[in-house]
């Protein structure tokens, strides 16, 4: 017998008066969402609907979207348009629609097909939807609830991670009506398989603040025992009833389905005769009806959980009488639930699994064959196209199914739903190969197909995919294409061969694409395949190709008007001229492109933008900036749900590369947790490595570096591995391994990048110069004469690596990063040829102050050292326990224990009090303390002072060390808190 809402609530009261706290607080303006987990049966739908009663005798709207399983098909936002289409009949709701056009373009109230949407169009679709709710929760409290959430759609999880966070659970502006929301969302906990892709979305929802977890377990068995007793319609004896608690482990369904299924309503039957699984005691619940009534219901279990009454009865092909009365049966047994809308839904889902998997084979066929006969009829919705499909191909007819599937692809696409998109189109891509071309519509052309489907693949954020997708489009077309067909494919092939880094075939494909088609008569196709060729070109070194053809196509796209094609070639431009993005008019200029690409709606143009605009302020050390760049980057992909997309990825990289260098190490180890459960990608979370190791977590630190090479092959994977082994080599004083692994990372990392060495390999010759370094000296202590001369030739060829990389053929400079890692690697080369020199690691010191407190210690336990040996015990000091400050703070273990170390061996006093720093800043210093106070840039400090911005930036090196602080921020905070400098009305910040 299923339970009811009439019948006791057994055993959740814990768990109810957690949901009714939830409604309370989103009654009073306090939106929030709980997600309710379980094993099938144990009662996730019944604690809903009790919750959504006192919801609703609270006065609160509810709205319920249900998510179905049809196998590999995508019903796109499918539990959002029931429940928007719930509100939008809802008389006092229904006004709010008309200010969100696309909101009722998804539910299929407005007219019209629009432009190929796009992912800028799926953002646009998901602040409707989001600014609709909020209007909503204006006019009356909401609880929205979504059932079976295991079953959803990409899209729609897409669009439940923007709802819930950046959307409707946010607290609105100030002064604006609080959104009074609840949203409630089950799962099964025991269909959540390890690659299951609601795994990492439910990892990430429940991080956030204003969402809960809410994990219904099995019952007790004093619980099964009261629930099977309030069941019982006549006597069940108490080994009976000890037997259903024993069977039923705790899940509630099947207790009631074994009680329901005990022969003579369970008195004088025998336990043992219990059938020994569920499907077998759900089956025995169907046998029990009529044979009228059981036909019906394998005919309903065939449409899907839930089933329309019209449908339903165009599939069973009964009198009225008839159907009727069966359904009344079905319902009576409770197997079967109906609703106002005219729909018959299964009681439990396993119910109507157990029935579908007990039909003959044949006669599977035909009732799908049915079901899509009539999905094909007149009138019928654009939204059942993909039901449609599913069917057809249950039935074997395949020309059918194929048709369908297009059907429902451009259907996704309406919507914005580019996995589903994608999903449909791969069904009709394997169709095309097996349906006669006689039997094929006539929008079915392979290679257009396979070309729309690649760039589905690269919206939903799939770069492999859409490669594989694209070459399947170049081999699909042969010579038979024609010349413009064939240039879109060979573009889009090489753009996203760029995205995986395989650069030399991709400025293949795109100088091929642009020998297809003529720059004239101006044309969108070469506009875009030169925009390729730019990129492509560049990737491979060939600037000047690039340039050319770049400002070439710059002037076609804009008589052509083509907005996001300017934009893209902008940020093209901006980099093939140095300085490029590191300068301030290379960042307006890539500010104007983003506008550019925002305007029209290219997403992807638009991330890239920021991209650089966040890569041009990390290099030329801006970190606040950058950091603040970074998050409007990745903010605008949350909100698209393109999180996983390439300059996503890239974003979350530099974001945690940014935590790490501005010494925010424990919020780097979270955002590197957070990168894990949304990408793959595995070299965004690298920076975490970074913090191991520094922390003394070495071991750690090489085996998850390791791990990271055992993916596929990647430039970026290769470049944080090489420097996390490389410095772990460092750390254990293994010179001989430093120089290895280096040279392994000289060979992979220059191999990929046709024209400069890239920057990075700096840092790594400067990484293994400090243990060459302790190599050299450690042999000119042991009298090892030829040892200390192997040892400093080997540190003159890192240093000279290093300074040739440094000096760009192109005529750029390294920012202040790459600046100071050079510092660094030069005078480590200098302590392994003659022993530590202050006035080098004094530059290194002062290289490092733009804001990286862990190298900026490393540096200053190094001039330490050398202070010691020129006999300068107090500078010495200072900078040793500065240095040690910072390593506490960071709980960098290692340098802790080397400073502590110096400290003892070299006898050092303690750190001078914070009042005699103070008092040791010369007036010079004070006067640039006042101007850093006011959030002056060396430069300026420079131009108000009338001396140059180097010297400007060795006052602040020295303010930093008298003060100890680690960064310019940290400086000022404490020049505030000491009262050596006051705040000024009108100051700039």
């Amino acid at each position: 017998m299923a339970q009811t809402t009439e019948t006791p609530f057994v055993g959740r009261t814990d768990e109810l008066a957690r949901l009714t706290g939830v409604l309370e607080r989103a009654v009073a303006g306090d939106p929030r969402a709980v997600l309710v987990a379980g094993d099938a049966g144990v009662g996730k739908t019944r604690t809903l609907t009790v919750a959504a009663a006192r919801a609703a005798a609270t006065g609160m709207t509810v709205l319920t979207g249900h998510c179905v399983d049809l196998g590999d098909v995508g019903l796109p936002y499918l539990p959002f348009t029931e429940i928007l289409g719930a509100a939008a009949a809802d008389e006092r709701l229904a006004p709010a629609f008309a200010a969100y056009p696309a909101v009722r373009r998804l539910i299929g109230t407005a007219t019209g097909t629009g432009p190929a949407p796009d992912a800028g169009g799926r953002l646009q679709l998901f602040e409707g939807i989001a600014g609709l709710l909020a209007d909503l929760t204006a006019l009356a409290p909401l609880l929205l609830v979504v059932e079976d959430l295991h079953w959803a759609d990409q899209s729609s999880r897409d669009l439940l991670r923007f709802l819930l966070s950046r959307g409707v659970l946010q607290r609105p502006t100030p002064g604006a009506p609080p959104h009074r929301l609840a949203l409630f969302a089950s799962y099964r906990t025991d269909d959540l398989h390890r690659r299951h892709p609601l795994r990492p979305l439910l990892a990430e929802l429940v991080r956030l603040p204003a969402v809960d977890r809410l994990e219904l377990r099995p019952l007790a068995d004093a619980d099964v025992a009261r629930l099977v007793h309030a069941h019982r319609t006549g006597p069940v004896s108490d080994t009976a009833v000890r037997r259903i608690v024993e069977r039923a482990e705790g899940n509630a369904f099947y207790a009631e389905e074994l009680l329901a299924a005990l022969p003579g309503g369970g008195g004088a039957a025998d336990p043992a005769a219990m059938p020994s699984g569920l499907a077998d005691v759900l089956l025995i619940r169907v046998e029990q009806l009529s044979e009228t009534a059981q036909q019906v219901l394998r005919t309903a279990a065939v449409a899907g959980r839930r089933v329309g009454h019209d449908l339903l009865r165009d599939a069973v092909r009964l009198p009225q009488e008839e159907l009727e009365a069966a359904l009344r049966e079905a319902v009576g047994h409770q197997l079967l639930v109906t609703d106002d809308a005219m729909t018959y839904s299964f009681r439990h889902a396993l119910t109507r699994e157990a029935v579908y998997a007990d039909l003959l084979p044949g006669e599977r066929v035909r009732l799908h064959g049915v079901f899509a006969a009539l999905l094909a009829g007149p009138g019928r919705s654009p939204a059942s196209a993909a039901e449609r499909a599913h069917h057809s191909r249950a039935g074997h007819d395949l020309p059918d199914a194929l048709a369908a599937s297009l059907e429902a692809a451009d259907h996704a696409q309406h919507l914005r739903a580019p996995a589903e998109e994608l999903r449909h189109l791969e069904a009709a891509l394997e169709l095309l190969a097996v349906v006669d071309a006689s039997a094929r519509p006539g929008h079915s052309d392979p290679v257009t197909l396979t070309l729309r489907a690649s760039a589905a693949a690269a919206h939903a954020g799939d770069p492999h995919r859409a490669v594989q997708l694209t070459r399947s489009a170049l081999a699909r077309g042969g010579s038979e294409v024609d010349s413009e067909l064939a240039a879109r494919v060979r573009y889009t092939l090489a753009d996203n061969l760029i995205r995986i880094d395989q650069l030399e075939a991709a400025f293949a494909y795109s100088s091929e694409a642009l020998a297809l088609i003529p720059a004239e008569p101006p044309s969108r196709t070469w506009v875009w395949a030169a925009a390729t060729h730019v990129i492509a070109a560049r990737s491979v070194g060939r600037d000047a190709d690039a340039g050319r053809v770049a400002r070439q196509a710059l002037d076609v796209a804009e008589r052509l008007g083509l907005a996001d094609a300017r934009a893209d070639l902008m940020i093209s431009l901006v980099a093939l001229e140095p300085p490029g993005r590191r300068s301030e008019r290379g960042r307006e200029r890539l500010d104007e492109a983003r506008e550019l690409a925002r305007t029209a709606g290219n997403l992807q143009v638009e991330m890239r933008a920021l991209y650089h605009l966040a890569l041009g302020c990390y290099e030329c050390g801006v970190m606040d900036a950058c950091l603040s760049r970074v998050g409007e980057g990745l903010d605008r992909a949350r909100r698209a749900g393109l999180l996983s997309s390439q300059y996503a990825v890239e974003l979350h990289y530099l974001r945690s590369l940014l935590l790490y260098t501005l010494g925010r190490w424990d919020a780097c180890v979270r955002a590197a947790a957070d990168v894990t459960e949304l990408t793959a990608s595995g070299f965004a979370a690298a920076p975490a490595l970074y913090v191991a190791l520094a922390r003394g977590e070495t071991d750690a630190a090489v085996a998850g570096a390791r791990a990271l090479l055992d993916g596929p092959p990647d430039w970026m994977v290769s470049l944080v591995t090489s420097v996390v082994l490389v410095d772990a080599a460092a750390q254990r004083g293994d010179a001989e391994e430093c120089v290895r692994q280096l040279g392994a990372a000289v060979d992979t990392l220059a191999a990929g990048v046709p024209t400069d060495k890239p920057d990075v390999l700096v840092r790594l010759a400067a990484l293994a110069l400090s243990a060459v370094a302790d190599a050299a000296e450690e042999a000119r202590r042991a009298g090892d004469a030829e040892g200390a001369g192997r040892w400093t030739r080997t540190a003159a060829e890192l240093e000279e690596l290093a300074r040739t990389t440094a000096a760009h053929g192109d005529g750029t400079e390294l920012g202040p990063e790459g600046l100071a890692w050079l510092a660094r690697a030069r005078a480590e080369a200098v302590r392994a040829a003659a022993g530590p020199d202050v006035a080098a690691w004094e530059r290194a010191v002062t290289a490092f102050g733009y804001g990286e407190p862990y190298e900026l210690a490393r540096c200053r336990r190094r001039l330490a050292e050398a202070l010691l040996a020129a006999g300068r015990r107090d500078e010495a000091a200072e900078q040793a326990y500065a240095a040690r400050d910072t390593a506490v703070r960071l709980g960098a273990v290692p340098l802790r224990d080397a400073l502590d170390a110096l400290v003892r061996r070299g006898r050092l006093a303690d750190a001078p009090a914070a009042g005699e720093r103070i008092a040791d800043l010369t007036a010079r210093e004070s006067e640039v303390l006042r101007l850093l106070g006011r959030g002056r840039t060396n430069r300026q400090i420079g131009e108000e002072l009338y001396i140059s911005g180097k010297t400007a930036s060795v006052h602040v090196s020295h303010i930093l060390a008298k003060l100890r602080a680690a960064s310019r921020t940290e400086a000022v905070g404490i020049a505030y808190r000491e009262g050596l400098i006051e705040p000024e009305s009108g100051a700039s910040a």
